[in-house]
Parts: structure tokens; C-alpha cells; sequence
């Protein structure tokens, strides 16, 4: 069995009830000047009192009420059989009193202290006090009448911004699996009629090729005509999702080379204006590959990276300074022809892209990635 350790107050909560046992002194000091029995029920009731403020940060309900009292009965005991400035320990209890969060017992609770306050002023010491003394005590009661409302409103709105919190969390968790559901059923709607088209098409012309190469010839091109609209559907669906841009990759690719102890030189306007997300999507993903292979393989210590918005296309350059690749691409970094590149170079064809990877003059390698700004129309009409 874990035993549970033992806190004087909740974690959460801090410094914040240290920093009212100071005000604990006052009521010692002021009994100086007993002795005996007196003496010893004046400490025993401070640490009564002492228990009580720490048995109210852990209580709740009906306890929390039985702590209180007995926390403003001490106050009384103290002012009245000891000394009358010790009714300025109520601010503890109109402290305790805003942390009510039912508006009944809070109201309950702050006419009982209000009562207790007034009464001990009226029947105890304005009969023995000046009119300067007077004069000194009033804000000090005001204050611990008005307190309990302003530590209720703080305290109301710790639990508003929490309860926030929790519904910001919730709503972000909705619509994740809401875009998830969108995508399942755009996918679904698009491409499933259009696959299933394509699978019975290319099963008739598996019958037709010997029979009817001619009819195989035309279903044949049918094909391609739907798998390039099927292409374009997948386009329209990656171009609504949301794209990472060039300038994001950029600081992401900061923080990895500078965790691997390289430079990063970066020119040209990362900001891409004119370039659809899509586009900046794609060649986000290639700086990312590229940086990578640097970090992975290039035994570099820094690299570059160029954009350039020229008036035809636009060109993303990835050089390095480390051991470079051979003149035959089969690459001494191993870098020539991996996954990597193949898929670079598979999502710049989406969008009428290339890439090429070569030695750098003055060693090291270079990586120029190329996608025009304008794609150009394809016969049967589709543009990306």
C-alpha cells in the first residue's frame, strides 16, 4: 500500500498560504504582558487557530463551515479576553469566506462575520476608544467586509478560465475527429467510385484486348482520362488541408541544424507571396528531406538555403559544405538514390516539378528543387 506524503497545503495553491502566517505574529506579540494560564490558552488557542487555517485549504462542504466557525470563535475569545486589536485576524476568515462558491452559504457566511464584526466594534470597544481610534479602525473593518468579494470574483474567475481550458480542449479534440470524418467521407465519395471505375474498365480490357483491341484501345484511354481527374481530386482534398509554409520549415530546419551543430544561411523572401498553399506545402516537404540528409549524412557544418521567386517559376536551393556525392548520383553520403528523393521527387510531380541533386563546386553538395508558378494546361483541360 502507498502511503500518501504528507503537505501542509495543496501544490497547486504555492506561496500564497505561507504568506499569511506573517500576519501570526501580531496576535503573539500581543500577549506580551501574560503569564500562567493565561499565557498557555492565549498559545493554545494560536495553534488552534494555526490548524484550523490549514485544515480550511483541504476541507469542503459541511467541514469547511465547522472549521470556519470555530476559526471566527477564536478570533472572538482572543479580542474579547485578550487584546481588542486581535479582531484584525478576521481578515483570514474574510479570505476563507470569498471561497465559497454556492452564493447561499457565502452570503450565510459573510452576514454571520459581518454580524460578529459589528458586534465586537459596537459592544466592546467604541465605548473605550477615541474618535481618532475610531477613525483608524473603520477602513480596516470595510476592508474585511469587502474582501470576501473580491477574493470570490478572483476565485470564480481561476475556475471560468479552467473550465475554459476544458472546452477549448474539447472543441480542438471535436473538430480533429470531425476533419478526420470530412476526410474519411470527401476520400470515400471522391475516389471510391472513380477506383471502382477504373478496376471494372481495366478488367474489360483484359476480355477485349484479343477480341476487340480497338474497344481496348478507346476503354484504355478512358482510364487515363479518369485517373488523371481522380489526380486532380486528390489535389483539390491535400490544397484544403492545411499546408505548412515555406517560412515555418525554415525555423524548424533552424532548430535541427543547430542541434546538430550546423550553420544555416537562408536568402531570398521565405514569405512566398502569390504561392498557393499547396505549393508551399510541397516544397516545405523537400527543404525538410534535404536538411535531413545534411543532418544524416553530410558531415557538413553549414548549410544554405536559397529561394528564388523568378518570373516563371520558383527555385529552392539546398547546399551544403560536407563530403559532396559522386558525378554518378549514386552518392558517397548516401544520399544519390534513397526513399527520400524518390518521394521528393514523386510530390514535385503533383505540381509539374523537378529536382536535381549534384556535386557543389568547391565541394559538397547541392540541391535545386524547381516548380513553375504557373502550370501549364493539360490536353484534356485539368490544371492544377
Amino acid at each position: 500500500m502507498v502511503r500518501k506524503q504528507f503537505r501542509v497545503f495543496p501544490e497547486k495553491i504555492g506561496f500564497f498560504p505561507y504568506i499569511w502566517l506573517i500576519y501570526l505574529v501580531f496576535p503573539v506579540l500581543n500577549l506580551d504582558g501574560y503569564s500562567g494560564y493565561k499565557l498557555m490558552g492565549g498559545y493554545a488557542l494560536l495553534l488552534l487557530f494555526l490548524v484550523a487555517y490549514r485544515q480550511l485549504y483541504w476541507v469542503t462542504e459541511k467541514a469547511y463551515t465547522a472549521w470556519l466557525g470555530l476559526q471566527l470563535l477564536i478570533i472572538v475569545v482572543l479580542a474579547v479576553f485578550y487584546s481588542p486589536y486581535n479582531f484584525y485576524m478576521g481578515f483570514f476568515t474574510s479570505n476563507f469566506i470569498g471561497w465559497y462558491t454556492d452564493v447561499r452559504r457565502f452570503k450565510r457566511a459573510l452576514a454571520v462575520f459581518a454580524a460578529v464584526l459589528i458586534g465586537l466594534v459596537g459592544l466592546f470597544y467604541l465605548p473605550q476608544m477615541h474618535d481618532l481610534d475610531i477613525l483608524f479602525m473603520l477602513p480596516f473593518v470595510l476592508m474585511m467586509l469587502i474582501t470576501p468579494f473580491g477574493i470570490r470574483s478572483i476565485n470564480r474567475r481561476r475556475v471560468l478560465e479552467k473550465e475554459l481550458d476544458r472546452a477549448n480542449e474539447r472543441i480542438k479534440e471535436m473538430v480533429k475527429r470531425e476533419e478526420r470524418v470530412r476526410i474519411a467521407r470527401d476520400l470515400h465519395d471522391t475516389m471510391g467510385h472513380t477506383l471502382s471505375l477504373i478496376t471494372l474498365k481495366s478488367q474489360l480490357i483484359e476480355k477485349m484486348v484479343v477480341k476487340n483491341p480497338e474497344r481496348a484501345q478507346a476503354e484504355a484511354r478512358e482510364i487515363q482520362r479518369t485517373s488523371r481527374a481522380a489526380l486532380r481530386q486528390v489535389r483539390e482534398l491535400v490544397s484544403e488541408m492545411r499546408a505548412v509554409s515555406v517560412a515555418e520549415e525554415l525555423a524548424a530546419a533552424e532548430e535541427m541544424l543547430r542541434s546538430a551543430e550546423i550553420a544555416l544561411e537562408v536568402e531570398g523572401d521565405a514569405a512566398l507571396p502569390g504561392i498557393s498553399d499547396l505549393t508551399q506545402n510541397i516544397l516545405s516537404l523537400c527543404i525538410k528531406e534535404g536538411v535531413t540528409n545534411i543532418v544524416k549524412h553530410s558531415r557538413a557544418d553549414l548549410c544554405r538555403i536559397g529561394i528564388a521567386l523568378l518570373p516563371g517559376e520558383v527555385r529552392i536551393t539546398v547546399a551544403d559544405n560536407g563530403i559532396g556525392i559522386d558525378c554518378a548520383g549514386s552518392g558517397t553520403d548516401g544520399r544519390g538514390d534513397g526513399n527520400g528523393m524518390k518521394g521528393m521527387a514523386e510530390r514535385l510531380a503533383l505540381i509539374d516539378g523537378s529536382l536535381k541533386l549534384e556535386p557543389r563546386s568547391g565541394g559538397g553538395t547541392l540541391l535545386t528543387v524547381t516548380v513553375p508558378r504557373a502550370i501549364k494546361d493539360r490536353k484534356d483541360g485539368e490544371t492544377a
